[in-house]
This record gives structure tokens, sequence and C-alpha cells, in this order.
């Protein structure tokens, strides 16, 4: 399965509900689960971005979906980045001779 980091930062509903972001973060891992896909974990960080999420998923598509589900909801805006592990590194590094 391949990693996506996502950077989320609350929109205005979002931090006037704030009291509610744990249970939000179970639901977004549960619905990442009906998607496919998997919410690895979650950070509350203080900096440029409220939220730190860790997600795997087996291809672009499940990560871009579940993702979107997200942010459909009104509370956060995301910035996802694919990651790679060492071992794909790896295999990058081996392609690119």
């Amino acid at each position: 399965m391949a990693t996506y980091v996502a950077l989320l930062n609350w929109t205005d509903q979002g931090v006037r509900n704030y009291k509610d972001t744990a249970k939000r973060a179970e639901a977004f891992a549960s619905s990442a689960q009906k998607l496919g896909a998997k919410l690895l974990n979650i950070y509350w960080t203080v900096g440029p971005y409220d939220l730190v999420a860790v997600v795997e998923a087996p291809d672009d598509e499940t990560a871009t979906a579940t993702l979107l589900q997200l942010g459909g909801v009104g509370n956060v805006r995301t910035t996802t980045l694919r990651a790679f592990g060492q071992e794909e590194m790896d295999r990058i590094i081996a392609k690119a001779g």
C-alpha cells in the first residue's frame, strides 16, 4: 500500500467546532476504511498546519477519494504528499541507475 501524508488546516467551520476534533478523526478513520484506505496516525500540530494525517491506500485514486470525502465535510482543507518508504526508495534508485 502507498503512504500519503496529508497536511490539514481547519476551516472556519472546523475551528468553531474544535471540541469535536477527536470524534471527527475517528469518523475519518472509519470512512477511510470503508473506501479501502487506512488512517495510520493523526497528529494535532502547532505551526502552519493544524493537523497531520498519515494514510495508507492501495492507489492514488483511493487516497484522493478518501481525502476528497474528508474535505467535503467542510472542517478541513488538505494538502497531500505521496511518501516513499526506504524499500520503495531503494527500488526507485535502482530504476534510476
